[in-house]
């Protein structure tokens, strides 16, 4: 693609695996110049490595003033921020209806203040760029499929922090949008544990609930997230976009 992203400066949280990694890499193809981000530091340096040009910054954006402080050392080292893209969350969490408050607590920390925390840190640098967010979110927050209820609430959460930004962000030329993802197959993701538990369950649940019939990729969101980065997406804002294969049905 031919984004017109060339020399814009990205930051991709969450970005040592998985989905952010792919979104990095897709952003660092289409020219920009990508900070990655993560807590563990030898699976921040292994991707930084597999992305050229890529540089990285250790931090936990479950903390504010690590948020700060990322946002900090990307202005230090390239002067601004034009692409921000909250990856950060994790679905794993206790069955429906056994919520603790300190189990609401982690994965709200994990899945809603972990976004709304960085961009927060960010937001000076994005109106001085003119830039723009991109909120990962998922499928999880829109209907009821049966997901955590803790988890799917923060999404949620992240959906309506999207659309009642926008507005004001816009007031300062900066977009923000959502992505939310339906099932995605990755290394080390929750549906290649659940492939290799029950394969047949697996095929089952995406004949029966999945239009595609199929699981997605990382690459699927990365597409998407260039895109919605680029200024060929400079029309939308306060936006979910939904990449599922046709899951949902509301």
């Amino acid at each position: 693609m031919n984004l017109n992203l060339n020399g814009k400066v990205a930051l991709v949280t969450g970005s040592s695996a998985g989905i952010g990694f792919e979104i990095a890499q897709q952003l660092a193809l289409e020219g920009c110049q990508v900070v990655l981000n993560g807590r563990n530091p030898e699976r921040l340096r292994v991707a930084q490595e597999q992305i050229m040009g890529a540089s990285s910054v250790l931090a936990d954006v479950r903390d504010p003033e690590a948020c700060q402080s990322l946002v900090q050392r990307v202005i230090e080292q390239h002067g601004r921020l034009d692409v921000l893209v909250c990856n950060v969350g994790s679905g794993a969490s206790v069955p429906p209806g056994k919520e603790t408050p300190t189990e609401w607590h982690r994965v709200l920390e994990l899945n809603l203040h972990s976004t709304t925390q960085t961009v927060w840190a960010a937001s000076d640098a994005l109106v001085a760029s003119r830039g723009n967010v991109i909120c990962i979110s998922s499928i999880c927050g829109i209907e009821a499929l049966g997901c955590p209820v803790a988890y799917a609430a923060a999404k949620a959460a992240v959906e309506s922090y999207v659309r009642n930004s926008a507005r004001s962000f816009g007031k300062h030329g900066v977009r923000i949008n959502s992505i939310a993802p339906g099932n995605i197959l990755f290394e080390g993701s929750v549906w290649e544990r659940k492939l290799k538990e029950d394969r047949g369950a697996v095929e089952s649940m995406l004949q029966r609930d999945v239009a595609l019939a199929r699981l997605g990729s990382p690459q699927d969101v990365a597409r998407l997230a260039a895109y919605l980065a680029s200024p060929l997406g400079g029309f939308i804002t306060g936006a979910t976009y939904v990449v599922d294969g046709g899951q949902l049905r509301s």
